[in-house]
Order: C-alpha cells, then sequence, then structure tokens
C-alpha cells in the first residue's frame, strides 16, 4: 500500500525520525521487549497501546486493550489520562481512534490532542481498501438516475476508510459493526426505502438474509462495471439492499466442503463463523457471529465442546492456547492470517514507541477535520441504535 493510498497518513511520516527503523529489525526479541516495557512504564498512563484481537501473541502481550476495531477506540477514548494512542492493528482503525478520541467536547474537555500511531503505515485492510471513495460516490450517482436516493440509506461497515464514514454521514446514513449490522438495518428502513451497504458484501447479505430480504433483492454493485455497477436498471429498480463487491479475503478463504470434511471427521464438532463468510458457509455453520461472539461462545461452553471456527488463524489459535478444556480447530486446510495486520511486529511496534517518547512521532493518524465531523455523525447514529 503507498503512503498516497492513506488520506490521512503524512506524506513523509519518518522525516523527523529520531530512530530508525532499520536498527530494529536486527534486534534480538529479548531486547525490543525491554525497550517497549520500558517507554510503557516512562510513559505510563498518559499511552494506551490497543491490540486488536488478529494480532501476533508477542505483540497482543504488549497491549494495554484488547478488542475489535471499534470497542477498542471507544475504551481508548473513554480513558481521561490518555494522551498518546498506538494501535495495533490496521489503518481505519486507527482513523476511528482519532476521531473518537479527538471529539469536540474531548478536545474542550482535553484541552489537547491525542495523538494515533499506527506502527506500520503499510497496515491496512484488503477489505476496506476494495471501496474507495470516488467510487462510492460515482455508484451514488449512477443509481440516482435509475432510483430516489434521497430514499437510500448508505450504511457502511466499521471496516472502511474514514471518507466512506463520512459520505454515510453527510447522506442519512450511519455504521455498523458486525454485532449490530441486523438493528443497523431496521434503523435504516425506517428512514427509507433501500439500502447501499458497503464494502463488505457477504456481511450484508448474511444479515438481509436472516431479515427476509431475498437474494432477488440484493444486487451487487461492482464498481469495475461502467454500467451500473453490472447490474440493468430492473435490478436496482427491484432492489432492497444494493451490496458492494467487497470482501474479506480472510474470511472468502472458508468453503462449504471444509465445513463438510470436519463434520465427517469429527462427528459432533459445532461449525463456529463470521458473518464475513461467503453465504454458502454462514447458512450451513451451527453458529455465526462477530468475533465478540466468537470468543464469548468459546468461553461459555461446556468442556469437552468441540469446535471448528472460521476466523482469522492468530484469534483460532489463541481461543485454543485459552481454553484446553475444549477441542478447537481452524476451520480452513490453507494458513488464513491477515496479512496486513501480521505486518506489525516488536520491531514496529518499539521502533514507534520510541520515537513517540522522544518527541520526534511517526506514522501519525489524524483524520481532516470535515471527515472527522461527518464521520462522527454516522458513528454517533450508530450508537444511537438499540
Amino acid at each position: 500500500m503507498s503512503l498516497s493510498s492513506l488520506p490521512t497518513a503524512a506524506k513523509d511520516p519518518y522525516a523527523n525520525a529520531k530512530h530508525a527503523l532499520a536498527d530494529y529489525k536486527s534486534m534480538p526479541s529479548e531486547l525490543l521487549i525491554q525497550r517497549i516495557t520500558a517507554v510503557r512504564e516512562e510513559m505510563g498512563d498518559s499511552l494506551l497501546i490497543l491490540g486488536h484481537h488478529y494480532q501476533q501473541d508477542e505483540v497482543v502481550e504488549h497491549t494495554d486493550l484488547r478488542g475489535d476495531s471499534y470497542q477498542l477506540s471507544q475504551m481508548a477514548a473513554e480513558s481521561d489520562s490518555c494522551r498518546s494512542i498506538v494501535f495495533c492493528g490496521v489503518h481505519f482503525m486507527a482513523e476511528t481512534a482519532d476521531i473518537l478520541a479527538n471529539r469536540p467536547e474531548k478536545l474542550q474537555q482535553r484541552g489537547e490532542r491525542v495523538r494515533v500511531v499506527l506502527p506500520d503505515m503499510a497496515a491496512g485492510c484488503s477489505m476496506a481498501d476494495m471501496a474507495a471513495i470516488n467510487q462510492v460516490e460515482a455508484a451514488w450517482q449512477d443509481m440516482s438516475e435509475i432510483i430516489d436516493t434521497d430514499r437510500v440509506i448508505p450504511v457502511t461497515y466499521i471496516n472502511s476508510a474514514a471518507s466512506l464514514k463520512a459520505f454515510c454521514g453527510r447522506n442519512g446514513g450511519i455504521v455498523c459493526t458486525s454485532s449490530n449490522a441486523q438493528a443497523v438495518l431496521d434503523w435504516a428502513f425506517e428512514r427509507g426505502d433501500r439500502v447501499f451497504f458497503f464494502p463488505d458484501q457477504h456481511l450484508g447479505r448474511n444479515t438481509s438474509l436472516k431479515m427476509g430480504i431475498t437474494e432477488e433483492q440484493m444486487p451487487v454493485w461492482d464498481p469495475y462495471e461502467l454500467d451500473l455497477g453490472g447490474n440493468d436498471e430492473a435490478a436496482i429498480e427491484n432492489s432492497k439492499v444494493i451490496l458492494w463487491k467487497g470482501h474479506c479475503s480472510v474470511h472468502q478463504m472458508f468453503r462449504p466442503e471444509h465445513v463438510d470434511l470436519f463434520r465427517k471427521q469429527h462427528p459432533g464438532i459445532k461449525i463456529l463463523v463470521h458473518p464475513e463468510c461467503p453465504r454458502d458457509v454462514n447458512d450451513i455453520a451451527d453458529l455465526s457471529g462477530s468475533t465478540g461472539f466468537i470468543i464469548k461462545a468459546v468461553r461459555e461452553a461446556e468442556p469437552g465442546t468441540k469446535w471448528a471456527i472460521g476466523t482469522e488463524l492468530h484469534l483460532v489459535n489463541r481461543l485454543k492456547a485459552e481454553h484446553p478444556e475444549q477441542e478447537i480447530h481452524f476451520l480452513s486446510p490453507v494458513v488464513c492470517m491477515c496479512a496486513t495486520m501480521y505486518r506489525i511486529d516488536l520491531p514496529h511496534l518499539c521502533w514507534s514507541l520510541e520515537n513517540l517518547r522522544d518527541g520526534t512521532p511517526v506514522n501519525t493518524i489524524s483524520v481532516d477535520e470535515e471527515v472527522s465531523k461527518w464521520s462522527l455523525v454516522a458513528l454517533e447514529r450508530m450508537l444511537a441504535v438499540k
């Protein structure tokens, strides 16, 4: 991912760095751990290191808070003592943390911005990158020639760039997470006739199907098809939910044959998947839910429960280690991890922390004021949904 594709990144994020990243890459893990620990002790409560569930164990061990992207941003924003956030996640997560931690009432109360740092600017999200703001705006314009877009509610998944959240804020729309997607769609249909859902088609489809919306009422908009996203006018006119042609590269890997294989080899096993999985997997799973739902299901299960879990590899392996009383398998025979999350490692974490401590911060994420304002509108609408 190039820096030019990250609107919230400084064009030269290393220009003032006191410490060079190359020096950290050759350091042994023991030394990196010592230095990370030293920075955390020195900065105290003014520093929060956030770790997404998909991070490597060696990174998660040094985080103050662990969770999903929105949960982490919320928790960090609620801290009164925090002045710096280092987000071990991907760029859209760091954007959300900046928006929430530096919302107007927090800035007024604190008198200064919380700095948000992403240890590696190349830690992006393939799903989020599948929907660029210019593509979404072009689609909105094209569909306005067929249907009344005043009656279309745009919904963006939290796994999206701040510019898309702002688009929703400006156009009467809202943000959703994997845990509240159905409640958000209910909210949207109270206010409009259709939903424009992006960037993950699978979460949108799986959620809508549970609400009684049929596949025929959910055309998929392909931004690379010039004519109505690859649809005819009738498909758009008869739509209830217009899905974006995007997906998570991790959850796209799980297949129905993987489910069949585990059920054949492990009688009584439960299949537990994330709703970002394709419909043909989601429909035949025993349970489907957000990352938090998956963790809770395993935590509350009886000893001896057998699981095949369809989500990111690091999380599955961590659940396996934390619950030896259960039998836990990764659903796919193919190694399937979030490669961009994997970019954040001990060298990047130590390097970004020491530059932050020494007053030469690198990789600061700062969302444009106008984008932040409208993103916050969409996020606050989501918070109001019950």
